[in-house]
């Protein structure tokens, strides 16, 4: 869908965060191996066809090669053959197996400063930026496909339930509350979440500024140390487990289940990821809303940034010096203000600048959207620290799967949070020390 570059007479320029592209050799065609599919492919490649209609120097063919594991696979596979690709789309997963792969990639800052050697990257929203980069802060890959986990209410449940529904849910200490009321009025779901692990201990410690691991989240170290058990994330566990015992927060599993639960009305409150908008709004019958992901009052006055799961894009090593020109080019283009704020538009996704998030502005899209900003502001803040920076850690999906495990135990009733934060952190380490030996 193309949007209008107008609004209130203003003309909106689609801008490039880097100076004027220089032009390349006649005709260079770059590989670009992404995982989308169905709409979300169809997207992709009206982006892509529009980049090459825009110029004559550069062709960029975008090819799905399966799901991201996949796709991340098959690029690596594929590295140092006349077949590797140019570009490629990697899970965020991932990207600590691709940091500890340096010749497998030229990274981002260095590909831009062929066009523009004054590139910082600091255009980027913080909350989003800082997972794709260096410690030092230079930027590693293109974000891309990225999202935030915020508290979706069904304002209708609140009403039924006797709840004004501009009740301020800011706090888990106020959802709390309301959700011993809508337990107390018959509600059979009152709080239900997505991505446990993401979403409730990773985004978790982010937001309140406690280390998921040490050193800096992974960043500081090749060889980082859990530190998921600390008082802040037994807490907040403990509490979800009491409200699981009162039936005031019911497990849908861990995967996005929840997300079906909430849209067909069975529940009042969800926890879920910022890029289920789009289908959350077409397919919910009732009245909607979005709010930031709440806090602990007691632990913080003010939350830090939350952080993004999604993918970026990788240019690819062994490539000519003009290769690496034309995919400056192409990834210009596509952080482009107009083509990232109707990528965000379109899909739900952050956009990765602020020049995006003014357009969207300036259009109204938030005023005919309203909550779509609020994953926006999450990711926006500048003070980001080395706890809210995200994650750098391997074998991340397998961490995933032991947490998610152990919290099981606890919305179950068999074990205490304590325990099981504890035993988390403890095969999980099993986990990471496996890898490195592995891997040294």
């Amino acid at each position: 869908m193309e949007f209008p570059v107008k609004s209130n007479g203003v003309i909106l320029a689609a801008a490039f965060f880097w100076s004027t592209i220089s032009p390349v050799a006649a005709q260079t065609e770059i590989t670009f191996w992404h995982a989308f599919s169905g709409g979300l492919a169809e997207l992709l490649s009206t982006q892509v066809d529009a980049f090459n209609a825009s110029q004559d120097d550069v062709v960029v063919v975008a090819t799905r090669k399966g799901d991201y594991a996949e796709t991340f696979r098959a690029g690596i596979e594929a590295f140092g053959t006349e077949d590797h690709p140019s570009l490629l789309m990697v899970h965020d997963v991932a990207t600590a197996a691709m940091v500890s792969t340096p010749r497998a990639f030229k990274p981002l800052h260095e590909v831009i400063a062929l066009q523009d050697p004054d590139f910082t990257g600091d255009a980027f929203l913080p909350g989003i930026r800082g997972s794709f980069s260096q410690g030092d802060g230079r930027i590693l890959s293109l974000p891309f496909n990225t999202s935030t986990p915020v508290l979706w209410v069904n304002r209708d449940a609140l009403t039924a339930a006797g709840i004004d529904p501009e009740v301020d849910l800011s706090t888990w200490e106020q959802v709390d509350d309301v959700l011993d009321l809508l337990k107390a009025a018959g509600n059979d779901c009152p709080l239900t979440t997505t991505w446990p692990s993401w979403i409730h201990l990773e985004n978790f410690s982010a937001y309140h500024d406690v280390p998921f691991a040490t050193p800096a989240n992974g960043f500081g170290d090749a060889e980082a140390a859990l530190a998921l058990n600390g008082a802040a994330q037994v807490a907040h566990i403990d509490a979800l487990g009491a409200w699981a015992q009162e039936g005031k927060f019911i497990y849908s599993g861990r995967r996005n289940a929840a997300g079906a639960r909430f849209r067909a009305g069975e529940c009042a409150l969800l926890t879920e990821s910022s890029a289920a908008y789009m289908s959350i709004r077409v397919h919910a019958d009732f009245d909607l809303d979005v709010r930031p992901l709440p806090y602990w009052a007691a632990l913080t006055e003010t939350p830090r940034n939350s952080i993004v799961g999604g993918a970026s894009i990788w240019v690819m090593a062994g490539q000519t010096e003009v290769e690496y020109q034309a995919a400056a080019a192409f990834l210009a283009y596509m952080s482009a203000a107009e083509v990232q704020a109707n990528w965000h538009q379109n899909t739900g996704f952050l956009p990765i600048a602020r020049s995006a998030v003014a357009l969207a502005r300036a259009r109204g899209f938030y005023l005919t959207n309203p909550g779509s900003e609020v994953a926006v502001a999450q990711v926006s803040a500048d003070a980001v620290t080395d706890n809210s920076r995200g994650l750098r850690l391997h074998a991340l999906d397998q961490l995933r799967g032991i947490i998610n495990e152990e919290l099981e135990a606890v919305w179950f009733g068999e074990n205490d949070a304590q325990a099981a934060l504890d035993s988390a952190q403890s095969r999980g380490e099993a986990v990471l020390r496996r890898y490195h030996q592995v891997t040294r």
